[in-house]
Protein backbone atom coordinates (compact mmCIF):
# COMPACT_ATOMS: atom_id res chain seq x y z
CA UNK A 1 0.00 0.00 0.00
CA UNK A 2 1.91 3.10 -0.64
CA UNK A 3 -1.25 6.12 -0.08
CA UNK A 4 0.58 10.28 -1.17
CA UNK A 5 -0.81 12.97 1.02
CA UNK A 6 -0.41 16.19 -0.51
CA UNK A 7 1.47 18.91 2.07
CA UNK A 8 2.49 22.17 1.52
CA UNK A 9 6.04 21.54 2.03
CA UNK A 10 5.78 18.51 -0.11
CA UNK A 11 3.98 15.05 0.26
CA UNK A 12 3.55 11.75 2.86
CA UNK A 13 3.67 8.60 1.53
CA UNK A 14 2.22 6.41 3.75
CA UNK A 15 3.84 2.11 3.76
CA UNK A 16 1.28 0.81 5.82
CA UNK A 17 -1.93 0.35 6.42
CA UNK A 18 -3.88 2.47 9.44
CA UNK A 19 -5.34 -0.68 11.46
CA UNK A 20 -1.73 -1.98 11.92
CA UNK A 21 -0.11 -0.82 15.54
CA UNK A 22 2.72 1.12 14.06
CA UNK A 23 3.06 3.59 10.94
CA UNK A 24 5.33 4.16 8.58
CA UNK A 25 5.88 6.81 5.68
CA UNK A 26 8.64 8.44 3.58
CA UNK A 27 8.62 12.39 3.71
CA UNK A 28 9.27 14.54 0.65
CA UNK A 29 10.16 17.66 1.75
CA UNK A 30 10.74 20.02 -0.77
CA UNK A 31 14.26 22.78 -0.79
CA UNK A 32 13.36 25.77 1.44
CA UNK A 33 10.26 24.14 3.12
CA UNK A 34 9.80 23.22 6.94
CA UNK A 35 7.21 21.45 8.82
CA UNK A 36 5.65 22.64 11.43
CA UNK A 37 7.28 23.25 15.00
CA UNK A 38 5.42 21.01 16.71
CA UNK A 39 4.83 18.15 19.61
CA UNK A 40 2.77 15.20 19.46
CA UNK A 41 0.80 14.40 22.87
CA UNK A 42 0.64 10.46 22.49
CA UNK A 43 2.85 9.56 19.19
CA UNK A 44 6.64 9.04 19.27
CA UNK A 45 8.74 8.96 15.72
CA UNK A 46 11.92 7.85 14.93
CA UNK A 47 13.45 9.86 11.60
CA UNK A 48 15.92 8.65 9.47
CA UNK A 49 17.35 10.96 6.81
CA UNK A 50 17.69 8.98 3.49
CA UNK A 51 18.54 11.65 1.38
CA UNK A 52 19.49 15.81 0.96
CA UNK A 53 20.31 17.99 3.81
CA UNK A 54 17.46 18.16 6.49
CA UNK A 55 18.03 20.49 9.83
CA UNK A 56 16.37 18.87 12.85
CA UNK A 57 14.97 20.96 15.35
CA UNK A 58 14.22 19.50 19.02
CA UNK A 59 13.88 20.37 22.61
CA UNK A 60 11.63 19.91 25.40
CA UNK A 61 11.33 23.99 26.20
CA UNK A 62 10.83 25.95 23.42
CA UNK A 63 12.84 28.55 24.51
CA UNK A 64 15.85 26.11 24.83
CA UNK A 65 15.70 24.32 21.55
CA UNK A 66 18.89 22.87 19.48
CA UNK A 67 19.24 22.79 15.96
CA UNK A 68 21.57 20.51 14.20
CA UNK A 69 22.14 19.04 10.65
CA UNK A 70 20.50 15.21 10.25
CA UNK A 71 23.12 12.46 9.75
CA UNK A 72 22.06 10.24 6.99
CA UNK A 73 21.32 6.66 8.35
CA UNK A 74 21.44 7.48 11.85
CA UNK A 75 17.87 7.69 13.80
CA UNK A 76 16.45 10.35 15.76
CA UNK A 77 13.49 9.23 18.30
CA UNK A 78 11.12 12.08 19.53
CA UNK A 79 8.95 11.31 22.29
CA UNK A 80 5.73 12.56 23.09
CA UNK A 81 6.30 16.01 24.15
CA UNK A 82 9.00 16.52 22.42
CA UNK A 83 8.77 20.21 19.95
CA UNK A 84 10.78 18.86 16.87
CA UNK A 85 10.52 20.86 13.52
CA UNK A 86 12.14 19.21 10.20
CA UNK A 87 13.86 22.10 7.87
CA UNK A 88 15.13 21.23 4.23
CA UNK A 89 17.78 23.23 2.94
CA UNK A 90 17.98 20.87 -0.39
CA UNK A 91 15.41 18.38 -1.81
CA UNK A 92 15.13 15.70 0.50
CA UNK A 93 13.57 11.84 1.39
CA UNK A 94 13.02 11.15 5.45
CA UNK A 95 11.79 7.90 6.57
CA UNK A 96 9.57 8.01 9.39
CA UNK A 97 8.37 4.81 11.51
CA UNK A 98 5.94 5.74 14.23
CA UNK A 99 3.33 4.60 16.67
CA UNK A 100 -0.45 4.91 15.12
CA UNK A 101 -1.57 8.28 13.90
CA UNK A 102 -3.91 9.49 17.16
CA UNK A 103 -3.93 11.82 19.81
CA UNK A 104 -3.25 15.52 18.82
CA UNK A 105 -0.09 17.31 16.98
CA UNK A 106 -0.11 20.94 18.54
CA UNK A 107 1.58 23.66 15.97
CA UNK A 108 3.45 26.15 18.08
CA UNK A 109 4.48 27.58 14.84
CA UNK A 110 3.77 26.72 11.01
CA UNK A 111 4.43 28.51 7.94
CA UNK A 112 1.03 27.68 6.41
CA UNK A 113 -0.88 28.77 9.25
CA UNK A 114 -2.60 25.50 9.90
CA UNK A 115 -4.60 24.50 13.17
CA UNK A 116 -3.70 21.77 15.57
CA UNK A 117 -4.85 18.11 14.00
CA UNK A 118 -6.47 16.00 15.82
CA UNK A 119 -6.65 12.35 15.16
Amino acid sequence: MNKIIPKPWGQETLLTESDLPYTAKILTIKAGCQLSLQYHDQKTETLTLISGQVILTIGTDQNNLTTSPMVSEIGYTIKPNTIHRLSATTNSLVFEASTPEKGTTFRLADDYHRPNETK
